[in-house]
């Protein structure tokens, strides 16, 4: 008797880990979603949804992805509509940040167990100041998101009448978020973005920079509040971060300028091609055809798609200290240094060693999910390989082959969509939640050739 009450009181103790509740959260919150969107009073028809179809929905907006089958305007209700907004939101912070966030203004402590999830969910280096953080998150998206509604709103009102209000809000949350959905649908098209406003300057400029502000990650966001102008003072990461998401914007600018978009205005070239460099990381947005756009423009999106934007940000992919990190790695091989270095400081090689692996694991769970999509749908493997990059990177951008998808190629792309917004470290520390010990001895070393 004493053995089993020993083992129940075990079981009792026994808690989930971080990582498997903030993988618990997001689960939860999709499905939730999915069971709102099915209700007759989500769809402008009044009948029920198929549940696949609304558990697809749901995963994309809380995985603030932006693949749809159905075109959010032409389909969902207003009540869908705010469905999918309030899980936009909530993918988009974070689902632990939003519960976190709840109980704060709420007035309820935070535990030591609570603040050492919420760590976690923002990539935050140290526990210490979290609740002080999150307070700071809060707000600063309040602005933003208020700040984006506001700026926008003169444009769309002027344009569709009261309904604008509306669509300010629900376009400023959907570009912070990097989600990638819109309501354009009964106003200028199906499935066609902000294709109708691809020569209004206002518009482009406030979703491109609500798309770069959720992107760079909110510890970059404290990073520059506290330290303003000077710039020595940036962590090495907010450093990172910062040129290296300038440098995936700049050339992928110059690139689209001078191979597509070659029959626009002057005017109406500069801010398509700024768009579209902006857009692929991870917002999934866009003003022209991207089925139309050149072979290797279609490739350069996929690399963009993959990449991401910062650690701890609203948006998903492999993140830019991952291909940073990879980079400067590759850099300090070629010039035989042991360590990789950047602004002065030395980059330690458990975090090469992370970054390596998540470039495993995208690469080949995108090639993989690609190759195995085509033969379900017999669609070109380049097809889908776009498709799936789009889905692990939570971008949103498509060919349109999504709305025409079989049921299991749609739980691939869901699969995809989790993984790239939860992480695939976070995925993996979640099912290995009580690593072994580690082994002071280490076994006989024998090199290998490579290269």
């Amino acid at each position: 008797m004493n053995k089993i009450e020993d083992s129940e009181k075990k079981i009792k103790k026994k808690k989930l880990s971080p990582f498997q509740i903030i993988i618990f959260g997001f689960a939860g919150v999709l499905i939730t979603g999915a069971i709102l969107l099915m209700m007759p009073i989500s769809s402008k028809n009044g009948a029920f949804t198929p549940f696949n179809e609304a558990l697809f929905t749901s995963t994309s907006a809380v995985c603030v992805t932006g693949l749809v089958i159905h075109d959010t305007a032409a389909y969902w209700s207003a009540f869908g509509q705010a469905v999918i907004l309030v899980l936009i939101q909530t993918g988009g912070l974070g689902v632990i940040t939003v519960a976190a966030s709840l109980a704060l203004v709420s007035g309820r402590r935070i535990s030591l167990l609570q603040r050492s999830i919420m760590q976690e969910a923002i990539s935050a280096s140290k526990i210490g100041g979290i609740v002080k953080l999150t307070l700071f998150i809060l707000k600063a998206t309040l602005i933003f998101e208020i700040g984006g509604a506001l700026t926008m709103m003169p444009v769309f009102c002027v344009k569709y009448g009261p309904k604008g209000i509306w669509m300010s809000f629900f376009h400023s949350i959907s570009a912070f978020c990097n989600a990638g959905f819109d309501i354009m649908g009964e106003e200028s098209g199906q499935f066609t973005s902000f294709s109708s406003f691809s020569s209004q300057p206002l518009i482009n400029i406030v979703v491109i920079s609500l798309i770069i502000i959720g992107g760079i990650g909110f510890l970059t966001w404290e990073d520059l509040v506290t330290n303003r102008f000077h710039v020595k003072r940036y962590r090495m990461q907010t450093k990172i971060i910062l040129s290296f998401s300038a440098i995936l914007i700049i050339i992928p600018f110059v690139f689209f300028f001078f191979v597509d978009f070659n029959g626009l205005p002057l005017g109406k070239r500069i801010l398509v091609s700024l768009f579209q460099a902006v857009t692929p990381r991870t917002a999934g947005f866009n003003t022209e055809n991207i089925a139309a756009m050149s072979g290797g423009s279609k490739g350069m999106i996929v690399f963009l798609m993959l990449t991401g934007g910062a650690p701890g940000s609203t948006a998903g992919g492999m993140k830019t200290t991952t291909m940073a990190v990879l980079l400067l790695n590759a850099i300090a091989v070629i010039r035989r240094k042991d360590d990789s270095e950047a602004f002065g400081r030395r980059i330690d090689i458990s975090v090469t060693r992370n970054a390596t692996a998540l470039l495993l694991m995208y690469v080949f769970l995108f090639g993989a999910s690609a190759i195995v999509i085509s033969t379900l749908e017999g669609i070109p493997v380049a097809t889908c390989l776009f498709e799936t990059a789009s889905a692990i990177g939570t971008v949103g951008l498509t060919l349109g082959i999504t709305p025409e998808l079989g049921v299991i190629s749609q739980v691939i792309l869901m699969l995809l969509m989790f993984f790239g917004r939860v992480g695939g470290l976070t995925l993996i520390y979640a099912a290995i939640s009580q690593p072994g010990n580690k082994k002071k001895s280490k076994l006989p070393l024998e090199r290998i050739t490579i290269g």
